[in-house]
């Protein structure tokens, strides 16, 4: 399993989410509290929103905690909305085409968990995907197929829906392949302008996700872990919901695959 961070609000260095805190997401790198593996070295990565409409992107395969160009980085760069993910591999090969976050056009996306028997039908999943979306086919995650697929059912129009009916779909294949867990999902994606996280499980365990508004930041973070020991004020998101951040504030609303 992964972890995750993500932020929205007034510019910040990205190494105050990735690097700075006491449990940021480099020290949840080697040693995550709320996850099934307390290790996550299989590779790392940054999507950010600064001056353009598309997102930069760093991602390499090393363990975050010994590249010190990530430190570098974050230590330069500012934004006001940006994602960063730290990989460890349910199955698919250590390579910088498969390191959250994908992007495509305005869009990135990063996942944590697992969708059951995914190599079994990994050739019928990628076949599903929409021909004019294939080109964005880097890699051989479930992740990524997961993220083409939203975007294919209408990610631009309705987020939510989008997201649910392909949620819907991979975790279908998964029950027909027999392999369980189906689907266990926290996702956290952007098209630059707004903010999306959603948490899920097809039985009782969904990955943990976190939201807190920091006003010595004036900005959101959601997160797999909050990012300092003790620290108040982290809200839960609960499974089987979707969070959306905007310049407005913050809706919350159910999240349930559309089968």
């Amino acid at each position: 399993m992964c972890r995750w961070a993500a932020y929205f609000g007034d510019p910040i260095f990205l190494e105050d989410i990735i690097s700075r805190p006491d449990h940021s997401l480099i020290a949840q790198s080697q040693e995550a509290e709320e996850s099934k593996t307390s290790t996550n070295g299989d590779g790392f990565g940054v999507a950010w929103y600064e001056n353009r409409p598309t997102p930069g992107q760093y991602r390499d395969v090393y363990p975050a905690w010994s590249d010190p160009n990530l430190r570098a980085v974050a230590h330069q760069v500012r934004s006001g909305l940006f994602l960063a993910h730290v990989r460890a591999s349910t199955g698919s090969a250590i390579s910088r085409n498969n390191c959250h976050p994908f992007t495509a056009g305005s869009w990135s996306f990063m996942h944590n968990g697992q969708v059951g028997g995914f190599e079994l039908f990994r050739k019928q999943a990628d076949m599903s995907v929409p021909d004019e979306l294939y080109q964005h086919r880097k890699g051989a995650t479930d992740s990524e197929i997961l993220f083409l697929l939203a975007l294919g059912e209408g990610l631009d129009r309705d987020p939510q829906a989008a997201l649910s009916r392909a949620v819907a779909r991979m975790e279908n294949l998964s029950r027909q392949s027999g392999i369980s867990p189906h689907m266990r999902l926290s996702v956290a994606f952007s098209d630059g302008k707004r903010l999306f996280a959603a948490r899920y499980s097809s039985d009782h365990i969904a990955p943990s996700v976190y939201y807190r508004w920091c006003e010595t930041r004036q900005g959101w973070a959601v997160v797999s872990e909050p990012l300092e020991p003790d620290e108040e004020g982290w809200t839960e998101l609960l499974p089987g919901k979707f969070l959306e951040l905007n310049g407005k504030g913050t809706v919350l609303s159910e999240f349930l695959p559309s089968f």
